[in-house]
């Protein structure tokens, strides 16, 4: 059974968004695709019970087009949704100016220009990537309950617009670039450093870095597109380098660099190279470059801090968030000191105070200052979900105690 449930949680994880976009494809009503889905993997938990099927992928997918099929008959809306629902249509029917890959079409879809940006990222996280409201509150470091409410907005702006989920030409692309980059983003951000389990989500990293290049394909001039990509590609290239054997995350001073992956590291510089051309690169752009600093670096001893400490200034500069002004605090200390690290991260104690890496930065920058790092090696531990995290601040806790 357990095995059995597995294989449901990991497809589901793996083939909701495409599921969903195909079946947008066909039916054209959100609602009634989420609905299917969700009729969809409940029938599998009793099915797949007696008998797995060849293709679980496949299986959801036929089973959640029938659940459609049926919504349909039973709202009596048939005769007037046919053209919308033809399982004859094909690709080739589309118009040139759509965007070809159906799952990035419906990440552009949810994107609507009639939703804030930061709505338009929630709902297409919880539609798309169907990622829970913890793993949307964490992209935002905000509350659970913040998401919920950003999320029930969103449908009713929709409801109340009447919007028909259309598929957007690429004219109408750039007004929805912000938020598919965020939602782009977001899903890399999770697979990097996933929520819960493991610490990494290898296929959800890859999925976003596949998307961002096809949606390069549709717009080639962006810059910030393009320092997206390179942001991936040089995380991506660190991954096998990121955990021990145990599944305990290692950090950059640790890393095995000779190991990093040569070919992520030559796409990355590639498309940062292709940002620097374009010019007027913003926040993804600078963190690219950020990036960029650590992989030149032949060891951690190396790293130009100043260089990263200034690029940080400017992300700050440009894009201020809390999470930014953390990762400068690192940068600073590294730069000028740990104590200079410490005076920047008093600032933020009220806007992270419920952030595990908050507590876990400040514990290494009070170890460095000789002090004791218990108390907030304690409160990381207590915020931290993700076990690979977990597992580490714990083993710093019990070096701190023995101390």
């Amino acid at each position: 059974m357990a095995n059995v449930n597995d294989l449901l949680v990991n497809t589901i994880r793996n083939e909701r968004g495409r599921i969903v976009a195909g079946l947008l494809h066909y039916c054209g009503n959100l609602d009634v695709c989420e609905e299917a889905f969700q009729e969809a993997a409940l029938a599998a938990m009793n099915a797949w019970r007696t008998e797995v099927p060849a293709n679980p992928g496949a299986w959801l997918m036929t089973t959640a087009k029938n659940s459609a099929r049926d919504a349909w008959r039973r709202r009596q809306v048939v005769a007037q949704k046919a053209v919308l629902f033809n399982e004859e249509r094909t690709e080739t029917q589309d118009s040139v100016d759509t965007i070809e890959d159906n799952y990035l079409r419906l990440i552009c879809t949810c994107c609507h220009p009639d939703l804030s940006v930061d709505n338009q990222i929630a709902l297409t996280l919880k539609v798309v990537a169907g990622f829970s409201m913890g793993e949307i509150a964490r992209a935002f470091v905000c509350s659970d309950a913040t998401v919920s409410q950003r999320i029930l907005r969103a449908k009713q702006i929709l409801a109340e617009n009447h919007v028909s989920y259309g598929v957007p030409d690429r004219s109408e692309l750039s007004g929805r670039l912000v938020a598919v980059l965020g939602v782009i983003y977001s899903m890399y951000n999770e697979g990097y450093t996933a929520h819960s389990g493991p610490l990494m989500r290898l296929d959800l990293q890859g999925e976003a870095l596949q998307l961002a290049k096809h949606l390069s394909d549709c717009v080639p001039d962006e810059p910030e597109l393009f320092g997206l990509i390179a942001l991936m590609a040089f995380g991506i290239a660190r991954a096998k380098t990121r955990v021990d054997n145990d599944g305990v995350p290692l950090l950059l001073p640790q890393q095995d660099r000779p190991l990093w992956n040569k070919e992520f590291m030559r796409e990355g510089f590639m498309a940062l190279g292709r940002a620097r051309t374009l010019g007027n690169g913003r926040t993804y752009v600078l963190q690219a470059e950020i990036a960029a600093v650590h992989m030149m670096a032949a060891t951690w001893h190396d790293t130009d801090w100043a260089r990263i400490l200034a690029l940080y200034d400017a992300l700050d500069e440009l894009s201020p968030s809390p999470v930014v002004k953390l990762n400068r605090a690192i940068a600073l200390s590294m730069h000028q000191g740990p104590a200079a690290g410490l005076r920047a991260l008093d600032e933020l104690t009220p806007a992270l105070a419920g952030y595990h890496l908050f507590y876990a930065t400040r514990a290494d920058l009070v170890e460095r200052c000789g002090g004791d790092a218990t108390d907030d090696l304690r409160q990381a531990i207590a915020l931290a979900t993700n076990d690979g995290e977990h597992r580490l601040l714990e083993l710093r806790l019990a070096n701190a105690l023995r101390k």
